[in-house]
């Protein structure tokens, strides 16, 4: 048997989503960026949900990520806060309204077929773990940052007051925990 060339079916996953994800957009008036802007937005914590950050996820110039913020926040999607700590970092928040529109325009039918069609648990765990790993090591290549769910980074600690981060040494509350994060460091797993 042939082997496959994992570089191809990660391409050809992501051809597979992109396509459903610009068959949803059309349908509400977005491009492809601005439904993963406010996806990241919905997804991210307090450290990483800055136009920065956004434009380091995305992986776009600073020119394209401002103009999708502009027209995020004339259509009442997200809006821009200034931290009350700091006057020179803008925060973006994903509105009420942003998030109706993200559920209108996320491909979540194609994810939920597909994980239908594989009916053993144990199957999904290795491609979670194959797939985070991937993932990791394509960043590493790309010198970028991970953008990983908190409770799984390197600096993520369990303590007897909750969950802290070790990289800030601030308190993180349960819903921060389940987030993403621009500082997140990628623990590999292993089978």
């Amino acid at each position: 048997m042939e082997t496959v060339d994992l570089f191809d079916l990660i391409e050809r996953m992501s051809a597979l989503i992109r396509s459903e994800e610009r068959k949803k957009c059309a349908a509400v008036g977005l491009q492809a960026v601005h439904l993963q802007a406010l996806n990241y937005l919905s997804r991210c914590n307090k450290y990483s949900d800055t136009p920065g950050a956004l434009t380091n996820y995305l992986g776009m110039t600073k020119g394209t990520v401002s103009q999708t913020v502009s027209l995020l926040e004339k259509k009442g999607y997200i809006k821009k806060a200034t931290d009350p700590n700091d006057g020179r970092v803008v925060h973006l928040e994903l509105l009420p309204e942003g998030r109706k529109i993200l559920e209108q325009a996320k491909p979540a039918e194609l994810f939920i077929k597909a994980a239908a069609m594989m009916e053993n648990k144990e199957d999904i765990l290795s491609y979670e773990i194959a797939f985070s790993n991937t993932l990791a090591a394509l960043q590493k290549a790309n010198r970028t940052q991970s953008f990983g769910v908190c409770k799984t980074c390197h600096y993520f600690t369990l303590t007897d007051d909750g969950f802290l981060c070790g990289l800030t040494k601030q308190l993180l509350s349960e819903p921060d925990s389940e987030q993403i994060c621009q500082e997140h460091t990628m623990v590999l797993w292993r089978l």
